[in-house]
């Protein structure tokens, strides 16, 4: 039996940002009967952005006052390289929608972008994952053969385990998640091993806090939205 739309809408609102994740869950019910529309990657090109213009969108994940000092990554044609060295441990740059759960229907949509800031315990232990699968979609492999290749590094420890303290910034009006809702709204994301969302209250009724588990990257991401996008500006849903 299809779900109506009030079984779906709820679901689908709360997970369609997620890139990681942020990406990965979007739309899981309207995918099951749809044909892709992004089946495999898309001219490299069309995922490449100018450097400077790339800089400017990933700064705008954090506000000045964390950006302006981070370290800045860019995407090239066999990898994120880094652009600008910074000093305060963040380090800033613009996802892709392969760093998203395998069934993530835009997984190879080449408009997403995904101005992300990490603090240094998740550079240190969530920023290899998206280095890691943009070296791998670069070399060609398929969404599947990216999960067998996440499967493989983490049985083989090659892959850190999780930090505590290990979250991130995307407050960027300019960024692009999904066809459905652009740049969502501005937010904070902390990545925790996989877990319970009940232990911290997500995904319930009046809850300020989302949850996702992205089994393939055995984590649980947490997501609090926030009113401010880091231009200072008041994103006018954030009460909605």
């Amino acid at each position: 039996m299809k779900p109506n739309s009030s079984q779906v809408i709820g679901p689908v609102i709360r997970r369609s940002f997620l890139l990681v994740i942020l990406l990965g869950a979007a739309w899981p019910a309207l995918a099951q009967d749809a044909k892709p529309v992004y089946p495999s990657m898309a001219p490299l090109d069309q995922y490449l952005m100018d450097p400077i213009a790339e800089i400017a969108l990933a700064r705008s994940a954090a506000p000045p006052s964390i950006a302006q000092d981070a370290d800045v990554m860019v995407l090239g044609r066999k990898g994120y390289e880094t652009a600008i060295q910074g000093k305060n441990g963040f380090v800033c740059m613009v996802e892709r929608g392969w760093t998203a759960g395998i069934d993530f229907p835009e997984f190879w949509n080449p408009k997403l972008r995904g101005p992300i800031c990490f603090n240094a315990a998740a550079a240190r232990t969530y920023m290899p994952l998206t280095i890691k699968k943009t070296e791998w979609a670069l070399a060609g492999q398929s969404n599947t053969q990216i999960a067998a290749s996440l499967k493989t590094a983490f049985d083989k420890k090659e892959l850190p385990s999780l930090e505590p303290g290990a979250m991130c910034y995307m407050l960027s009006r300019q960024g692009y998640l999904n066809d459905h809702v652009g740049h969502w709204h501005p937010h904070l994301m902390f990545f925790l091993p996989q877990a319970d969302a009940k232990t911290w209250g997500a995904n319930l009724a009046d809850s300020p806090i989302l949850a996702d588990e992205v089994a393939t990257d055995r984590l649980t991401i947490f997501m609090v939205p926030v009113s401010q996008w880091s231009d200072g500006t008041e994103d006018p849903q954030h009460s909605h």
